[in-house]
């Protein structure tokens, strides 16, 4: 939320409680307990949830630089700019990407097909495994899900251990599910969506990597559990000039198949980790 919306909610809070007063009344919040966000649409009142850590990140702590770069100003964080790469990038020479300020890759390791359901590998996980490695970068990687049930979902995971078994993978092993219309998971009700989630993390964190779950603004606010999931590392997903998710999330990824990386031939994701003082994400 931007200052002139805060500006008015404050505005207009105030009159109303000069009006209760006048009539000699007690005002009634009608919104106590709640915060006021956007989620990527409207600004909505939300209950927070009391498990999730608090995003301390404001507007102030970034700054868009030439070619609308991103730079975080603040002071709480470390940071570490990253890209995520799937096949949609090709054959990327990772040798040029630390150049570029570059510091970590998400690298997509397989995906399940959104009409029949089956499950491969993406075509060039292992050189982007082994490329981004051998130059210096930080790697997690992503698993694009489109599981039904909890079964898919562990299977899902089983097969993404399988592919990055014999790599160093140093971040951590994010669930990616989306939903579209079309694809064979619409109309999937949110609580197989979060079983699914959870069997996933759970599954990958028993064969001892840390699990994350990637997700947008509307999905944190409406679609996941974040009591429940609580325990993951978040990747979120919502462009933009700052971080204005209410809750703390591991990695934001700010701007999506926009910006050219040396070494990289076609647009891809920026992301920004945060890393606080004492801990690291991986």
């Amino acid at each position: 939320m931007n200052k002139t919306s805060r500006c008015i909610i404050a505005i207009t809070m105030a009159f109303v409680l000069l009006a209760a007063a006048a009539c000699g009344k007690e005002p009634v919040d009608e919104h106590a307990g709640q915060v006021l966000v956007n989620d990527g649409f409207n600004d909505v009142w939300i209950t927070p949830v009391e498990e999730v850590k608090v995003n301390p990140l404001v507007e102030e702590d970034f700054v868009v630089e030439e070619e609308g770069k991103i730079k975080y100003t603040g002071d709480f964080y470390s940071i570490k700019l990253g890209v995520d790469v799937s096949y949609h990038q090709f054959d990327i020479d990772w040798s040029k990407v630390p150049g570029a300020g570059i510091e970590f890759a998400m690298v997509r390791v397989g995906y399940r097909g959104y009409t029949v359901g089956s499950i491969f590998p993406d075509e060039y996980y292992q050189q982007n495994l082994k490329g981004a490695r051998e130059n210096g970068l930080d790697v997690g990687v992503y698993f694009f899900s489109q599981a039904m049930n909890v079964q898919e979902a562990i299977e899902e995971a089983e097969f993404t251990i399988e592919l990055i078994k014999d790599y160093d993978i140093t971040l951590p092993v994010y669930f990616d599910w989306e939903q579209e219309a079309g694809f064979r998971v619409e109309g999937l009700s949110f609580e197989t969506m979060n079983d699914c989630a959870v069997a996933f993390c759970e599954t990958i964190r028993n064969a001892g990597y840390e699990p994350g779950i990637y997700f947008s603004k509307q999905q944190g606010y409406y679609a996941y559990d974040l009591g429940r999931i609580s325990d993951y590392s978040f990747w979120v997903t919502n462009p933009g000039d700052f971080q204005d998710f209410y809750y703390a999330g591991d990695i934001w990824q700010y701007s999506m198949d926009t910006a050219y990386i040396a070494g990289i031939p076609t647009p891809t994701d920026l992301n920004m980790m945060f890393i606080e003082p004492d801990y690291t994400v991986g």
